[in-house]
C-alpha cells in the first residue's frame, strides 16, 4: 500500500475531507504514476465507505459515475464485482434509496454501451429490488418481464431464481397471493437443478414461511422460518469482525445475500416471525421454551424486537386487551415497522377484541352499549362498530337498539332441517317413480 493511502487512511476519521482528496489522488493519477490496480481499488472502496459513513449520498453518486474510467481498465469480472459493492453503500445512508435507484439506471445504461450483458442483469436484478423497496411495482414488473424473457434464452438458473423470487415478493406486495406463489414455484424449480448457496436458499425459505403465513398456515411456515434461521447460522460471524472484512464481504455476488450484518438482520427476522407463529396458533407457553434452547435463539432474548413479541405473548395468554394495546403502544416502532407483524397482530387484536367482548355479554339478554364499554376500556363508537361487525358476521344473535343505546342479545336459534329433509324424501321418490315408469314402459 503507498504511503499516501496509509496517510489518507489515518485522517478518515480527524479529516475526512483530507483523506477524500488524498484517495482522489491515487484514484485519479495518471496511467503513467507508479500506483497499481490494487491502489487504485482500495481508494475506490475507502472513498465509498468514507461517503457512506458522512451519510453523502450526492458524494459517492458522483464518485460512482466518475470512476468508470477506471473500472474499464481492469476485468470485466473484477469490474462488475466493485460496481456491485459501490451500488450497495447507498444501503448505510439515510434516505439514500432514491440516489441508489438513480446511479443504478445510469451504470445499466454504462453496461448497455459497454456491452456487458451479464453486468447488466445483474444490476437489473438489483434495480428489481430497490424499485420494490421504494413501493415502485408497476415499474419492477415491466423490469422483470423483460429480465425473465432474456434469461430462458440465455438458461441462467442462478439469475433466474433471483428474479422468479423478486417476482413472487412483488406480487405478495401487492396482495396478489396466487401469482406470488406461482412466481415461488418457478423459482425453488429453477433451484433444484443447480447448486444453490445457503444464503440464496435462506430468502426461498424466508418467501415460503411468508407465503404460508399470510395463508394462515402458520405450522408450516413456522418450519420454514425455523430453516431459513438455521441455514444462515454459519454466514453470521462475530460483532467483533472488522469492517474491512465486513466490506469484502459485502462486495460478494448477488446471490452471496451480502454481509454478515445482513445475514444476522435476516435471521432475526426469520426469528421474529417464528415467535410471531407462535402467537398466533395460541401457543405462548412455547415461546419462553424457544428461547431458552438454541444457540442462535439465545443471541436475540434481549432484542427489542424479540422483547416486544415476548409481551404480546403474555397479553394474549391473559387475554388481557388493555396489556395489548399498552404493548401495542411501547413497542410501536419493533412491531409496525414490519409488514407481516402488523398484519397479523391488528388480526390477533381483532381476534381478543371479538373475545372479550362475547365473554361480557353471555350473560346477558339486553345490556347498555356503555356498560361494556366501560368494561372493556374502550369508546363507545369502538365497541358499538365491533359489535355491529360481529352481529353481521353471525358470531352472536342480536341487534343494536341505538334509540336506548342497548344490545339486545337473542337466544342462539338451532337449524331446522325439516325443511332440506322434506326435499331429500321427494327427490327420492321422484327417482322411485321414474324407475317405475321406466319399468311399466319395457313390459
Amino acid at each position: 500500500m503507498s504511503s499516501q493511502l496509509e496517510q489518507a487512511k489515518r485522517l478518515a476519521k480527524e479529516a475526512p475531507q483530507q483523506a477524500i482528496e488524498l484517495y482522489s489522488s491515487v484514484l485519479f493519477a495518471d496511467s503513467t504514476s507508479s500506483y497499481t490496480v490494487a491502489d487504485r481499488e482500495a481508494a475506490l472502496l475507502s472513498m465509498a465507505a468514507l461517503f457512506e459513513r458522512m451519510q453523502d449520498a450526492a458524494a459517492l453518486t458522483k464518485l460512482i459515475n466518475g470512476s468508470q474510467g477506471y473500472l474499464t481498465s481492469v476485468s470485466k469480472a473484477k469490474s462488475s464485482k466493485l460496481i456491485r459493492t459501490l451500488v450497495d453503500r447507498f444501503n448505510g445512508i439515510e434516505g439514500g434509496i432514491q440516489p441508489q435507484i438513480a446511479t443504478c439506471q445510469g451504470m445499466v445504461e454504462w453496461a448497455k454501451g459497454e456491452n456487458r450483458e451479464y453486468l447488466r442483469q445483474a444490476l437489473e436484478t438489483r434495480l428489481i429490488s430497490l424499485y420494490l423497496d421504494n413501493r415502485m411495482y408497476t415499474e419492477a414488473l415491466s423490469l422483470i418481464s423483460l429480465l425473465l424473457s432474456e434469461l430462458k434464452k440465455l438458461d441462467d438458473k442462478m439469475q433466474l431464481v433471483e428474479v422468479h423470487l423478486l417476482e413472487s415478493r412483488v406480487y405478495m406486495a401487492i396482495k396478489n397471493l396466487p401469482k406470488s406463489r406461482a412466481a415461488l414455484t418457478s423459482a425453488r424449480t429453477a433451484a433444484n437443478s443447480i447448486y444453490t448457496p445457503p444464503p440464496l436458499q435462506a430468502h426461498l425459505d424466508l418467501q415460503s414461511g411468508t407465503l404460508h403465513a399470510e395463508e394462515g398456515d402458520f405450522k408450516t411456515a413456522y418450519s420454514y422460518f425455523f430453516e431459513t434461521m438455521e441455514g444462515l447460522s454459519v454466514y453470521v460471524t462475530p460483532k467483533s469482525v472488522d469492517e474491512d472484512a465486513a466490506s469484502a464481504s459485502a462486495a460478494g455476488d448477488l446471490s452471496s445475500g451480502g454481509s454478515p450484518a445482513s445475514f444476522e438482520q435476516r435471521q432475526l427476522q426469520a426469528f421474529a416471525y417464528m415467535l410471531l407463529c407462535k402467537i398466533m396458533i395460541q401457543q405462548p407457553d412455547d415461546i419462553t421454551a424457544l428461547l431458552a434452547t438454541g444457540k442462535t435463539a439465545s443471541k436475540f432474548r434481549d432484542h427489542r424486537a424479540v422483547a416486544a413479541l415476548q409481551a404480546v405473548a403474555k397479553a394474549q395468554k391473559q387475554r388481557s386487551l388493555a396489556d395489548f394495546e399498552r404493548v401495542l403502544s411501547e413497542h410501536r416502532e419493533e412491531l409496525q415497522n414490519d409488514e407481516l407483524i402488523r398484519n397479523h397482530l391488528t388480526a390477533l387484536y381483532d381476534t381478543l377484541l371479538e373475545q372479550n367482548l362475547v365473554r361480557l355479554i353471555e350473560p346477558y339478554s339486553r345490556v347498555e352499549i356503555a356498560h361494556i364499554a366501560k368494561l372493556i376500556g374502550l369508546p363507545i363508537r369502538v365497541v358499538e362498530n365491533k359489535l355491529s361487525q360481529m352481529i353481521l358476521d353471525k358470531v352472536f344473535c342480536g341487534i343494536l337498539d341505538q334509540g336506548n343505546g342497548c344490545l339486545v342479545v337473542f337466544p342462539e336459534t338451532k337449524h331446522d332441517s325439516t325443511y332440506e329433509t322434506t326435499l331429500d324424501t321427494i327427490k327420492s321418490l321422484s327417482n322411485v317413480v321414474e324407475s317405475l315408469y321406466v319399468k311399466a314402459a319395457t313390459l
